[in-house]
């Protein structure tokens, strides 16, 4: 074989190798953040055993965490349900669309915005089943009521109506008993949150007088 032929040869296998599809490397996924992997795994615990039997060592185990690296970034258990509250809002924030709402009533964006959060926290249905079977005590249910009242701020944001001052104040309670009716109904349908939807609408009927006169307006 001459040298031109060989160099021929090389040349087409070079050719051959580039035109060839490189294999892909696979992407590595991003790793979870720690928070959200200590609250996922906080929910499973409890949706299995109920929130009175699950432990902070639980969790921490289950996180694959040391209980020095858990303490590092929650203080208790009800700062892991805080957490999760405060995830809850910020989810649902993020699925609103302003223009979605413009020239809607206040009614119907409050009812958006809430629907959105129990589509959200039904992906945990049955841990915030036993969350609210269990948390009976004083001071769980105390806990409790400090991001409970943060979240129905946020939600009344949410929908475009201030939650600020006095008047705020007075709407954010109002909204945390619609919540709550709407909660006690959410925890047993199982048709397609119909009863949920129906008792929601007729709760925010009922205190619809807290948004003022001008009902299509973007702020209250």
């Amino acid at each position: 074989m001459s040298s031109s032929t060989h160099s021929h040869d090389t040349a087409d296998e070079m050719a051959g190798a580039a035109l060839k599809p490189k294999r892909k490397t696979k992407a590595k996924s991003a790793p979870e953040p720690l928070e959200d992997r200590v609250i996922d795994t906080a929910l499973a615990l409890i949706a299995v055993n109920g929130w009175s039997r699950v432990t902070l060592a639980d969790i921490a185990a289950g996180a694959g965490l040391t209980l020095v690296e858990l303490h590092d970034q929650f203080s208790s258990k009800g700062a892991v349900l805080s957490a999760y509250s405060r995830r809850t809002d910020v989810r649902v924030l993020r699925a609103v669309d302003p223009e979605d709402q413009e020239g809607e009533a206040p009614k119907d964006r409050l009812y958006e915005v809430l629907m959105l959060r129990f589509e959200e926290i039904s992906q945990h249905k049955e841990a915030v089943r036993q969350l609210a079977h269990d948390m009976r005590d004083p001071f769980d249910l105390l806990a409790g009521m400090k991001p409970a009242m943060r979240s129905m701020h946020w939600m009344l944001e949410a929908a475009g109506i201030d939650s600020g001052g006095l008047k705020g104040a007075a709407r954010a309670r109002a909204l945390a008993l619609v919540w709550l009716a709407a909660f006690r109904v959410w925890l047993d349908d199982a048709d397609g949150l119909a009863k949920t939807m129906a008792e929601l609408d007729r709760r925010l009927e009922q205190i619809r007088f807290l948004w003022g006169r001008d009902e299509t307006s973007a702020r209250a």
